[in-house]
């Protein structure tokens, strides 16, 4: 790709979301504003929206691939910063290859030897990952521009994207219509609503795919973070990462994340399968309650004391470590994105799930409507 296809608009979108980034702003009020990011290769014009809470919290959203651009929180002094790795113009989101907080689809994570079959059918997808269909393939949902429009909510400014996806889309069967609701509460909670429907049969597995580095984006490494997550089991992979199906405990290997962790405790153990990953980048199954939402993990950086709770609705939750960042990456103020200098939570139903009649369901049928919402709650202490 040359590096001038997504040059247009490069300087406003730069100065657009330093702008949003870096400055929080006028507490006591909570709107969303729009301003040009720059445009695709065919001239689509790319849209940054930024909402602001009552507490002066901001994120920025984009609409090439849905992105989450920005997220500031305040530290334990109320100090803001911007939390989320991502990009200042178009030519660096056209490059890169990390999926830099860009909505997932339709299917979040990988389906193995990229085939499954649904109802006596085989479907064949591209492959992008080995062997495997990775985030919905080389076309998936992060690379399509969404439709955005300002949305209505009683807990704090959003934003409503919609996406229509057509039958065959990367080989998925049924027109999937799409929509997702970013909503910045004032209780500086980012909620993410997902809904879908399809007019025949398909698999649907919708996810972000945020990095996030609590001491501040490109701030090093994140290591010394501390990570719980709700969950006594996880779904072990063979080496091309594609789950074997089965639901491993926890306890007694470096997966045990049930009570708080320094993520670079145990990533170094001579383990198979965090060979298999280069560190973390499993699914842990998670302990569901009754139903409905609950709390899947907790990250703290005791270095600024800000503290990450995610809550979901989802059975499962990928926590990546960056393993794959390797400081090719320049990202927002030209600050590099170095080997595990994020951690990414996606909330998700199981990786191959379509592949593994066991796993919790993916299909959705014409007149269902898929939904799931996930919160990313931010303190400090």
């Amino acid at each position: 790709m040359k590096r001038t296809r997504f040059a247009a608009g490069a300087l406003l979108g730069f100065l657009a979301l330093a702008s949003c980034a870096e400055t929080p702003a006028r507490k006591g009020t909570s709107n969303v504003q729009k301003k040009p990011f720059g445009k695709m290769p065919d001239g689509s014009a790319i849209d940054l929206y930024t909402l602001t809470n009552a507490k002066g919290m901001q994120a920025g959203i984009i609409t090439y691939g849905g992105a989450l651009a920005s997220l500031t929180a305040p530290d334990r002094n109320g100090k803001y910063a911007d939390i989320v790795l991502g990009c200042d113009t178009m030519d660096c989101y056209g490059k890169q290859t990390a999926f830099l907080g860009a909505l997932i689809g339709r299917y979040g994570n990988r389906i193995g030897h990229g085939q499954f079959t649904l109802d006596g059918k085989a479907y064949n997808l591209p492959k992008n990952d080995g062997d495997n269909t990775l985030h919905g393939g080389p076309q998936g949902f992060d690379k399509r521009v969404w439709n955005a429009a300002e949305a209505k909510s009683p807990d704090g400014p959003a934003l409503e994207l919609t996406y229509n996806s057509k039958d065959g889309e990367e080989g998925f069967p049924g027109n999937l219509s799409v929509k997702v609701v970013y909503t910045l509460t004032d209780n500086n909670e980012l909620r993410i609503d997902y809904t879908a429907t399809t007019d025949k049969d398909t698999v649907v597995n919708l996810t972000n795919h945020s990095y996030f580095n609590l001491s501040g984006q490109g701030e090093g490494d994140v290591l010394q973070h501390e990570v719980m997550i709700n969950a006594e089991r996880f779904t072990p992979v063979d080496s091309g990462l594609i789950p074997t199906g089965e639901l491993r405990a926890v306890k007694g290997t470096p997966f045990d994340f049930t009570n708080a962790t320094a993520i670079g405790s145990r990533i170094n153990q001579k383990d198979e399968q965090l060979q298999f990953g280069k560190g973390y980048d499993h699914n842990w199954a998670l302990n569901k309650g009754a139903g409905g939402m609950t709390k899947a993990a907790e990250v703290h950086d005791p270095q600024t004391g800000r503290v990450m709770e995610v809550l979901t609705a989802e059975p499962g939750l990928q926590f990546y470590t960056g393993n794959f960042l390797d400081g090719t990456i320049k990202g927002k103020g030209g600050k590099v994105y170095q080997h595990r200098g994020a951690f990414c939570m996606e909330t998700q139903h199981y990786p191959d799930s379509p592949n593994k009649p066991s796993f919790p369901s993916t299909t959705l049928q014409p007149g269902q409507t898929y939904h799931t919402t996930t919160v990313y709650r931010f303190s400090a202490r």
